[in-house]
């Protein structure tokens, strides 16, 4: 007879809210898997409407605490093309280093926070600060350095506060690029000593080919701020056609709606990143994956923590560049933007609908606004990297949990919430994440 398991998990949190894990193999058969979202809907594009377009993005960097600058860059990217307005090279330049600060700040947090306890054996990061003191101390370090970059940036990390519609009410100094630069270049060593560090982990082996989508484009740049939407089955859509990418539709078990392109799911990520625009990286960044034993097409969920760390090099050392080239350049000072100027004319006002899509730490993240002559929006549309991935969470749950029967219940808890920790789950998830309970 076989193995007979079932799993509840109760309250799988994510950043918004809640969620269930439910397995049920009967003599040995998946009978049952499925990730159930329970929490209610946040309703932030409810409050976007009746709002001046001009102060959308103060309003969705609250969706998240971690990819606050992510969504506020989207909603402003929405704004500006409902409006028709195209920002200066300065202006995307301080934007692109603006996301790839928050993206090296995540993923270090994800990389050592949420994943290494696993990896090293332990259930949280608080017995590593005995254990891997130094370890500790890198990532608290790491954390820290883009913390400060962005202060300097935008005014603050979470809900930043000079990037605008039109680009930045304040504009950083001579001196703040040089301590920007000093900051990022002095970063280095510890990323080196991370990459050492990941040479010595081992993932879990699990393969599932699925279809991984994320921004492509014909430039040579790894595109993050912009760029048309494609996937590793070929599919290539403009941004306003998100919608025949995501393809939403509800499911009986989740308050959060799923999607699919061409398959039955697809992912959002670094991984995805990575298996679409791999030799667009960095060199150093290509040099990292070598190192690691990353090349695409990489179909082991559990590796996208591995593609984040290489997202790491690449973030960094694109981040030098951009503020080398603007230190070299100086910056205008005329495009800083006094407060309270694009409601009263700086920026014409016209009826119109936007998209933004812009690739966050944890994937692809669209926004729609629909705005009327005077520049309130009417209607408001976001989908959220997480909830592109629910989808293929449950085909890989479905996939694993075959493979993985002849475990006792320890290591197939242990590796369950691995596989949903890779698709890089919030601060909120790591810190009450999977209470699992096999029952029978």
């Amino acid at each position: 007879m076989g193995k007979n398991i079932k799993v509840n998990v109760e309250y799988l949190t994510r950043v918004e809210g809640h969620g269930n894990i439910i397995v049920n193999v009967k003599n040995g058969k998946l009978e049952e898997c499925r990730l159930d979202i329970v929490e209610s809907p946040r309703f932030f594009e409810g409050m976007l409407r009746g709002r001046s377009i001009f102060e959308a993005q103060h309003i969705t960097s609250r969706i998240c605490g971690i990819c606050a600058c992510g969504h506020s860059l989207a909603s402003i990217q929405a704004a500006e093309d409902a409006l028709g307005f195209v920002p200066t090279e300065q202006t995307v330049k301080l934007r692109k280093l603006l996301l790839h600060m928050e993206n090296l700040d995540s993923h270090i947090l994800h990389i050592y926070l949420l994943v290494a306890p696993d990896l090293l054996g332990v259930k949280s990061f608080v017995p590593l600060i005995e254990t891997h003191n130094t370890v500790v101390r890198r990532a608290l370090r790491m954390k820290k350095e883009c913390n400060d970059v962005c202060d300097i940036l935008v005014g603050r990390h979470v809900h930043p506060i000079s990037c605008i519609v039109g680009g930045f009410t304040k504009l950083p100094s001579e001196k703040d690029l040089g301590r920007m630069l000093n900051i990022l270049t002095g970063l280095r060593p510890d990323i080196e000593a991370t990459l050492e560090l990941a040479k010595t982990l081992r993932f879990p082996e699990f393969i599932r080919e699925t279809e991984y989508v994320g921004l492509v484009n014909d430039s040579g740049e790894y595109p993050m701020l912009s760029g048309s939407l494609g996937s590793t089955d070929g599919l290539r859509l403009g941004k306003r056609d998100y919608r025949k990418l995501t393809n939403e539709f509800v499911v009986s078990h989740s308050s959060a709606k799923h999607t699919k392109a061409t398959r039955q799911s697809y992912a959002v990520g670094a991984l995805a990143r990575f298996n679409l625009n791999q030799h667009k990286l960095h060199p150093k960044a290509r040099e990292a994956a070598s190192l690691l034993g990353m090349k695409p097409v990489v179909t082991n969920p559990y590796l996208n923590t591995v593609a984040q760390l290489v997202e790491c090099v690449h973030s960094l050392e694109d981040s030098i560049q951009i503020l080398q080239e603007l230190k070299d350049q100086g910056l205008d000072y005329s495009q800083q933007i006094v407060v309270g100027l694009n409601e009263l004319g700086a920026i014409a006002v016209k009826a119109g609908v936007g998209i933004g899509a812009v690739e966050v730490p944890r994937g692809i993240l669209f926004h729609e606004y629909e705005i009327d002559n005077k520049g309130k929006i009417i209607n408001a549309n976001c989908i959220i990297p997480t909830g592109q991935n629910l989808n293929n969470i449950e085909h890989d749950m479905a996939a694993l949990v075959p493979q993985i029967l002849d475990k006792s219940q320890a290591e197939i808890t242990l590796l369950m919430e691995m596989l949903v920790r890779a698709y890089d789950p919030c601060i909120s998830c790591s810190a009450h994440f999977l209470n699992v309970k096999f029952v029978g």
